[in-house]
């Protein structure tokens, strides 16, 4: 069986030898390679069947996997139409003249026939009325919301009556006594400074009423307010304190 099998596995296309030279003729070498190709493209036609078979698969999946790379390019196209929306210029503010002034020249309509002096007083005087009617409900409701919600009433404080008060006095030195019946008193005032703390010395003159003329110049006198005896006097004369020297 074994030499059965040997024999059967040899070619079957042997070329015989010469026996002169002991080698094949060359049309036997040629058919040789040729044989051996047609055995090789017998053993690679499964090879290449099979690779042409993914070949034809790839080729089928490619027109679908197509759409599949649109769609995201179709998304990406909103994606980047948004961006640019975003920054909105700025409106421009136009003057109310302006405004008016586009409004008529944008106006496309039939122009109106022209109007008498009196019809136009009638429609002035209708557009008035009907402006006034419009003021008239607006105050009758700012009257009545008002209305609704009164204020809190404040007590009013009786004025009380001014009394007679207490009179100024004050103490000074006699200046001039040659008017009659009327003398002028220096009023001397030493007070401290509130920041620096130095005593700051001022002095003021005022007419007295002096009905006998006691008072003479150099005096020390105490005078009292009083009420006007004269364009200039508001004091009067309460007594001397000291006589000058």
């Amino acid at each position: 069986m074994i030499e059965e099998n040997e024999e059967q596995k040899q070619p079957a296309d042997e070329t015989p030898v010469d026996e002169a030279t002991g080698q094949r003729p060359e049309a036997t070498e040629e058919e040789a390679p040729a044989a051996a190709d047609a055995t090789e493209s017998t053993v690679d036609s499964p090879q290449s069947a099979e690779e042409e078979a993914p070949a034809e698969e790839a080729a089928a999946k490619a027109p679908a996997e197509e759409p599949a790379a649109e769609e995201p390019a179709a998304e990406e196209a909103p994606a980047e139409a948004t961006p640019a929306a975003e920054p909105a210029e700025p409106e421009e503010r136009l003057h109310p003249k302006e405004q008016r002034r586009r409004a008529r020249s944008e106006h496309t309509g039939e122009t109106r026939q022209q109007r008498s002096a009196e019809e136009r007083a009638a429609e002035r005087s209708e557009r008035r009325s009907r402006l006034a009617a419009t003021r008239r409900s607006y105050r009758q409701k700012q009257r009545e919301k008002r209305a609704a919600s009164p204020r809190a009433d404040v007590p009013q404080q009786e004025a009380k009556e001014h009394g007679s008060g207490r009179a100024r006095v004050r103490q000074g030195i006699v200046v001039s006594a040659k008017p009659d019946k009327t003398i002028t008193v220096r009023i001397d005032t030493a007070r401290r400074h509130r920041t620096y703390k130095k005593i700051v010395r001022s002095s003021s003159t005022l007419h007295a009423h002096d009905e006998r003329n006691e008072a003479h110049e150099g005096d020390t006198v105490r005078v009292v307010e009083t009420r006007p005896i004269s364009r200039t006097k508001r004091w009067r004369l309460v007594e001397i304190l000291e006589r000058a020297r």
